[in-house]
């Protein structure tokens, strides 16, 4: 089980970026890496295409794992996470912090 899921918020706690927040776009499982919506963003050269114009453009890179932290939605701060199993046998994610339970991003 991830412990960092696409749609989680999630705080840069160091590098360049460091102390950035936003929200996880896409999650690099085999890479250990996140996609943050607005953090980590680099200079790309695109080559003319057929349909697309050459040029300079702004695109968000990865990070690795160990670099964010979640921001518990319950506590609203910057916290780990662990994984318990509930009451009817299924994993779920925690805050280390506060002891309540993490939603799916996606069941809000």
């Amino acid at each position: 089980m991830r412990k960092i899921r696409s749609g989680d918020n999630v705080v840069v706690i160091s590098g360049k970026n460091k102390g950035q927040t936003g929200k996880v776009r896409m999650n690099l499982i085999e890479e250990d890496r996140v996609v943050i919506e607005g953090v980590n963003i680099v200079i790309k050269h695109i080559k003319r295409g057929r349909a697309r114009q050459a040029g300079r453009v702004e695109v968000e890179a990865p990070l690795h794992l160990s670099k964010v932290m979640l921001i518990c939605p319950n506590c609203k701060q910057q916290s780990r996470v662990g994984i318990r199993r509930n009451e009817s046998g299924k994993n779920e994610r925690f805050c280390k912090k506060c002891e309540e339970t993490i939603q799916r991003p996606d069941a809000d």
